[in-house]
Parts: structure tokens; C-alpha cells; sequence
């Protein structure tokens, strides 16, 4: 028996499979599994996952119980399907001319096609399936004439390209290297000079773009394009995906980072599906969601519930335009609650249920946007909740105020108790939400207004207490809101101050940027195109700086 490597496998299964045949089975029955290896290998695409017992009942004839739910790319079983074929081939010791049909050596193959070894060596990779046959005390690499015949029918427009690109001669090479550089400097992207030059050489537009490639990587200090060959940075892919959205025309992307159109709308899509699969999803399960009615039942509107619409608050009142744009959002019934916490939850449960079945690797455009779709809906639902119970926090936070130039503070913190407690109510006990929230604001109060009270005392001195005594403790609600407003634009003039990148990443951190809750570390690593922990350092150098700023203004860091 050929002595046989099974460690170049790149899936442990196949490797397994060939390890299993090589012991166990006969040397006719492997011949004749080899063959059969060579006709299924034509109908794999790469990008492709196959089940793994249908794919050992084709090779074997019997079904494999191992492995019942395990799916193996197309990419890597053209590659392990080659390494199966070689290895059970070269087991059986076989003459070139004890082969069933002509066998092709790879010069043959590429005296054939008139392409390079290297080519042919390419191709094996992708499909062209060898087997191993002794010559003498050696063995040598061969091709049965019907397995060259498929691989050439399939890939018929890669053999053609790959015999005009041999054909190309030293003049050639050169006339195109000088053309490409010179549009290169007139701005034009690879794409671009590629077809240009493929219709004035005559050449296949593959072919110019391979000759240049080919140039790139040999002559790197004289490189036609130098941008091309470098890998995006995560901070790129994260701006080509943002610019993209936001209506950027993928021309114009294409041409300042070097990449064709086609790989800008796939770097953004890339991009954005990695959003979708890292971004968590959670939401109260229940029964009545597996149910076959559930999305006409749940998504269907009530007849006897009126949702609640904002009304405008009435003029004259006293209260600060915050506050009173709070009373325009009228109070919940329990049938509300119940009818909009079950139809978020629901809403959030079917994009689980799609987002389960999304990979990095397969992915549907149309699986993405029913995701979004379903998110934005259930956040629609959370915002309405979110406004419907502020007055409530605003309640609760002026019972367990002690100072009233932390009033603000409390209510931005008492929005912060709020919205985690719409996100774990559970609605399925009955129970009405704004009991939930109300001790969820206690116990976030009780923690947290003692802490400071003691923090305040430590500092307090005789005059403060004095002036305690001759003024009146008890500020306006409109006072409290013009020191927000002050402390908010001293907050914006210090933060100009920073990068962009420190801004972005302190901003998400402490959610100054208007979104509801703050980010995680792994979150903004995801915005910024960076690790977790170097989201982390972004940020210590940035709170650092802002240290430094306003010690030098003078104004109170809190440490």
C-alpha cells in the first residue's frame, strides 16, 4: 500500500472517512468510490453547504449515522474530495496502464489548454479531481481523460482565459503595464482600466486584470495599483458600509480604496451582516409564538384596543417644555401594555428566528432587510412605551431627590432603569408594567441617591450650611433644566476638543449621542472597526484628556 498523508485534509470528517476506507475497504471498492468522487465533484459549487450523510451515501452507497446535522462547505470539499481521490487512488497501487480510460499527465493537461503547470496546479483546486498511480518505486499524479473533459465543460470560460493569458506575449505585458499606469494616474479604479484596455487589446477583461495583479505582487515597490494589494483595515469596512448607506455612489468608494464596485457592495455587505449576527437580540419567550396562527393572531390589530396617540400639551402651563411635552403621552390601560409588550416581543422572536439561520458565510439580502425590518418595528413599540411612562420617572425621581441640582441626573438615570425594565417585563404574568417599573426606580434610587448624599457630605462646610439656611434649597424645575442646559454645552466644548474617534467612542460609551442606552466595549470596537480592547484605550485616552482639559479650565473633575 502507497504510503498516504491524512493530515493536509482541511475538514476532520472526510479526513475521518478516507482514514475508515484506507483500513476497511477493499481495493476494488475504493477504485470504484474514487469514481464516483470524480462524478460528484463536478456538481459542487464552492459556496455551497452539503450534508454530510448524503455526501458519504454518494461516494459509498450506504448512509453514514455520524454526523447527522453536520454541513460541509462546497470550497473545502473540493479540496478534501481531491486528497480522498489521491490517497484511496495511490492505496491501490494501480499502472497507468491498468487505468479503465487514458490517463493525462499534467504536462498533457497543459500542452492541451496551452496554459502554465502552475494553472493546471490551480485547477486541482478547484475541481480538477487526480489520482495517484505507480512508476516503478514512484507515484505520480494523473488525470483520466473523462474527469479532464468535465472540468474543461464546466469551467469552460476559466480554460479560455486561462490559455489567452498564456498567449500573451513580453510586448504585450508591457504595452498593457504602461497603459494601466497611465490611467491609474488619471484616477481611474482597476475595474475601469481593466476594460478599457480589454477592448482596445482585444484581450478578456479577466485577463488584463490577472496580467496586472500578476505585476502587483511580483513588482510591489512599482506596483500599477498599491491600494489594491493592501487589506482593508475593520475602520475601513466600517466607513465604506456607512458612506454606502447613507447614499454614497459605489463609484466613487471604488475609486478611493482601490476596489472594484462589486467588491464595495460586498465588503458593505460583509459588513453588515456581521452587524446583524453580532448584534444581540433579547426578548421574553413564550409559548403562543410557536404557534402556527401567531403572526396573524399577535400582528393582527385589536379592534378593542385603541392605541395611544401624543397629543400636544395645553398651553399655559408652568412646567419646562421636557416636562411638559411629557403629559401629551397619555397613561397605558393594562390591555395596552399587554397588547404592545406581547406584539414587541414577538416581532423581536421572529428576527431570532431568521438571524439563527444567518451565517457569515450564507446570507440573503432579502433574510437582512426582514431582520431590520422586524428590529425597527419592535423598537417603534419600545419608544412608545418609553414615552408613555417618562412621567413616571420623573414622579418617582422627585420623591427620592435630596438636592435639586441632581435632579436631571436622576431622571437620565431613572430613563436608563426605565427602558431596562421594558426590555425584561415579563407581560405573560398579568401584571401591570408601571408597578414593575415603579419598584425597579426604587431600587435603582435607593442605591444610588444615598451614595451621593454621602459623597456631598464629605465636602460640606460651614458656609455651605449657612447658605443652606439663608436661601431657598428647594430650585425650580426650570432652574434644573438651564443647568442641564449649561452643563451640556460645557460637555460639547470640552468634547470638540478630542479626534474624531475619541469623540465617536466616549459619545457611544456614555450615550451623548441621543441613543437610549450605552454601548458595550465590544459594541463600539464593532462601530469603530477595532478590537474590544482597543475600544477600551480609545476611550481611557479620551477621558484622560478630558481630565486635563478641565482641570486647566478649572472646573470640577469629581475626583
Amino acid at each position: 500500500m502507497a504510503a498516504t498523508s491524512t493530515q493536509r485534509y482541511r475538514h476532520p470528517a472526510i479526513r475521518q472517512l478516507a482514514e475508515q476506507q484506507l483500513r476497511f475497504a477493499p481495493v476494488n471498492v475504493r477504485l470504484e468510490q474514487v469514481s464516483r468522487v470524480e462524478q460528484l465533484i463536478s456538481t459542487l459549487s464552492p459556496q455551497v453547504f452539503y450534508p454530510y450523510p448524503a455526501l458519504v451515501e454518494q461516494i459509498t452507497t450506504y448512509r453514514s449515522e455520524m454526523y447527522p446535522n453536520l454541513e460541509i462547505r462546497g470550497r473545502d470539499l473540493l479540496h478534501d474530495l481531491r486528497c480522498f481521490a489521491e490517497d484511496l487512488s495511490g492505496s491501490a497501487n494501480q499502472t497507468i496502464d491498468q487505468a479503465p480510460e487514458p490517463v493525462l499527465s499534467v504536462e498533457d493537461v497543459s500542452q492541451r489548454f496551452n496554459v502554465s503547470i502552475k494553472t493546471v496546479t490551480r485547477w486541482r483546486d478547484r475541481g480538477l479531481i487526480s489520482r495517484q498511480f505507480r512508476a516503478g518505486r514512484r507515484t505520480r499524479i494523473g488525470f483520466l481523460k473523462s474527469t479532464v473533459d468535465r472540468f474543461a465543460e464546466k469551467h469552460r470560460d476559466e480554460v479560455v482565459r486561462g490559455g489567452q493569458f498564456s498567449q500573451l506575449s513580453d510586448d504585450e505585458r508591457g504595452f498593457i503595464i504602461r497603459r494601466a499606469r497611465r490611467l491609474a494616474r488619471y484616477g481611474a479604479s482597476p475595474t475601469e482600466t481593466a476594460q478599457r484596455l480589454a477592448r482596445r487589446t482585444g484581450r478578456a477583461v479577466e485577463t488584463i486584470r490577472y496580467t496586472l495583479k500578476s505585476h502587483d505582487e511580483k513588482y510591489p515597490e512599482s506596483a500599477v495599483f498599491p491600494a489594491a494589494r493592501r487589506p482593508l483595515t475593520g475602520e475601513e469596512r466600517r466607513e465604506i458600509f456607512r458612506r454606502l448607506k447613507y447614499g454614497e455612489s459605489a463609484t466613487r468608494l471604488a475609486r478611493q480604496f482601490g476596489r472594484t464596485r462589486s467588491s464595495i457592495h460586498r465588503i458593505a455587505q460583509e459588513y453588515r451582516t456581521r452587524l446583524l449576527i453580532d448584534q444581540p437580540i433579547e426578548y421574553v419567550e413564550s409559548d403562543e409564538f410557536l404557534a402556527a396562527d401567531a403572526e396573524t393572531s399577535i400582528l393582527a390589530d385589536d379592534p378593542d384596543i385603541v392605541l395611544p396617540t401624543v397629543e400636544t400639551p395645553q398651553s399655559g402651563t408652568e412646567l419646562p417644555a421636557y416636562l411638559s411635552e411629557l403629559y401629551g403621552s397619555p397613561v397605558l390601560t393594562r390591555e395596552q401594555e399587554q397588547f404592545l409588550f406581547r406584539r414587541m416581543n414577538f416581532l423581536k422572536f421572529q428576527a431570532g428566528q431568521i438571524r439563527n439561520h444567518l451565517t457569515r458565510s450564507r446570507q440573503k439580502a432579502r433574510d437582512m432587510e426582514r431582520i431590520e425590518e422586524l428590529l425597527e418595528q419592535s423598537l417603534t413599540i419600545k419608544n412608545v412605551l418609553i414615552r408613555c411612562n417618562l412621567r413616571l420617572v420623573v414622579s418617582v425621581a422627585r420623591k427620592h431627590r435630596r438636592d435639586s441640582a441632581g435632579f436631571f441626573e436622576m431622571i437620565s438615570d431613572g430613563n436608563m432603569t426605565l427602558i431596562r425594565a421594558i426590555e425584561k417585563f415579563d407581560y405573560r404574568r398579568g401584571n401591570k408594567f408601571s408597578t414593575y417599573a415603579t419598584w425597579a426606580l426604587m431600587r435603582s434610587y435607593a442605591r444610588s441617591v444615598p451614595a451621593e448624599g454621602i459623597q456631598l457630605d464629605r465636602f460640606r462646610t460651614g458656609t455651605d450650611e449657612l447658605i443652606g439656611e439663608e436661601t431657598d434649597a428647594r430650585s425650580t424645575i426650570r432652574e434644573d433644566e438651564s443647568r442641564a442646559r449649561q452643563q451640556q454645552r460645557t460637555i460639547e466644548s470640552i468634547l470638540d476638543q478630542l479626534n474624531e474617534r475619541e469623540q465617536e467612542a466616549i459619545s457611544l460609551r456614555f450615550a451623548l449621542e441621543g441613543q437610549p442606552e450605552p454601548l458595550t466595549l465590544e459594541q463600539i470596537g464593532d462601530r469603530l472597526g477595532v478590537s474590544r480592547e482597543r475600544a477600551r484605550q480609545i476611550i481611557n485616552t479620551g477621558l484622560e484628556k478630558l481630565r486635563t482639559i478641565a482641570e486647566d479650565l478649572g472646573l470640577d473633575t469629581g475626583d
